[in-house]
């Protein structure tokens, strides 16, 4: 699939993750536009509207990443998020959005947990768009 022109917001505070995805999207054809948590990416969306969003889910806060999925999925309800997640390494809890009560609260399209592959992240990129 061509991703040429398309933007995704990458919002993480591991900058070697930022580094690398980046670098990876760039490749496949996106044009990224980074932040390093979630109040500098709700200051971004002001002024941007992604095609695409890849969250962390704890950034400055423990919940950081559901709080800015809520914010997306308000201001542009047909931009889908993957959010990615090291919190069942941390704290052994999960997190699914596959129940009706799990999707009106988890506002993230697919949850990856982290490490996450670049292969498994396009992968879940090419079904999100497929669908479109």
């Amino acid at each position: 699939m061509n991703y040429n022109e398309m933007k995704v917001l990458l919002v993480d505070d591991d900058p070697d993750f930022i580094e690398q995805q980046k670098a990876l999207l760039n490749a496949i054809g996106f044009q990224v536009v980074c932040a390093s948590g979630e109040t500098e990416a709700a200051r971004i969306l002001n002024t941007f509207k992604p095609d695409l969003a890849v969250l962390d889910l704890m950034m400055e806060k423990m919940d950081g990443g559901f709080v800015l999925a809520y914010q997306i999925k308000k201001m542009y309800p047909e931009t889908p998020i993957i959010m990615t997640t090291a919190v069942t390494n941390i704290t052994g809890m999960e997190f699914d959005a596959t129940t009706k009560e799990e999707r009106s609260w988890i506002k993230a399209d697919v949850i990856l947990p982290k490490p996450v592959r670049f292969e498994q992240l396009k992968g879940e990129i090419n079904r999100l768009f497929s669908r479109s």
